[in-house]
């Protein structure tokens, strides 16, 4: 089945960006606020299962994750599927295929999502003329590395339980923060998403996440996983939340 294509444009003004009242995110300075504002062409909204960019496709712009989910993702040649990371309110996608030349990975709708759309040939502009701007995104690389690092870790050498538990409780903490879930909102994944993420069958995904709900951390329902005790979760996963910053976003 060929993959489904985004579409669909709007605008919505950066002055008005609803991700710039969050504290989660740094505050524009007005200078950097007007070249945002004429750096963005537009909005995508594409309906999950769509397609946003594709392993090995050339694409002319850029996209900042404006509202929903989306994931990461590496296939092998016999379809199997590699989950690499999330994508959330404030996510830069597609920077990996402006520098490289082409993009290394999948990237797929999870929820419906907004993208805020920006043309790839004016990125020289930003590092010329706004070096804040230029240290964001250097600083949102530097992120996206330090991500990746937990996650191999957690692949390379935590039990499955543990695994599974960082991973719900990482996807928790930071949907909260950029007001994707309320306390009693479930993280739009599938079983099937855990174990791609996780390099788990299917069968021992349902085994570990099975064990969490039996210690009331979580509960599955047909809209995801809702997290009920974040605190056990990233006790279990050994794992320690970073919270003392803001961070950039373009």
């Amino acid at each position: 089945m060929s993959p489904k294509k985004p579409n669909g444009m709007s605008t919505t003004p950066c002055e008005q960006c609803p991700l710039r009242s969050l504290k989660y995110f740094r505050d524009f300075s007005s200078q950097e606020l007007d070249f945002v504002s004429r750096f963005k062409t537009g909005e995508l909204s594409v309906e999950p299962g769509a397609i946003v960019l594709m392993e090995g496709s050339h694409s002319a712009h850029l996209y900042t994750i404006l509202e929903g989910w989306g994931f990461r993702y590496k296939t092998l040649e016999d379809g199997r599927r590699q989950i690499l990371n999330y994508l959330m309110p404030g996510d830069l996608v597609g920077l990996q295929g402006t520098v490289m030349g082409e993009m290394q990975h999948s990237v797929e709708a999870l929820s419906p999502v907004t993208l805020c759309v920006f043309e790839r040939g004016r990125l020289n502009s930003l590092f010329a003329d706004h070096p804040s701007l230029a240290y964001d995104i250097t600083w949102i690389a530097a992120s996206e590395e330090r991500m990746l690092d937990d996650h191999l870790l957690s692949i390379g050498r935590r039990t499955a339980v543990e695994r599974a538990a960082y991973l719900l409780v990482f996807l928790y903490n930071k949907a909260v923060r950029v007001g994707l879930l309320d306390k009693n909102g479930a993280i739009p994944v599938t079983q099937q998403h855990v174990a791609d993420t996780l390099g788990l069958s299917i069968v021992h995904t349902n085994k570990t996440l099975r064990k969490l709900a039996d210690r009331e951390l979580i509960r599955w329902t047909d809209k995801g996983c809702i997290v009920l005790d974040d605190a056990a979760l990233a006790q279990t996963a050994g794992w320690d939340p970073d919270f003392r910053n803001s961070r950039p976003f373009i």
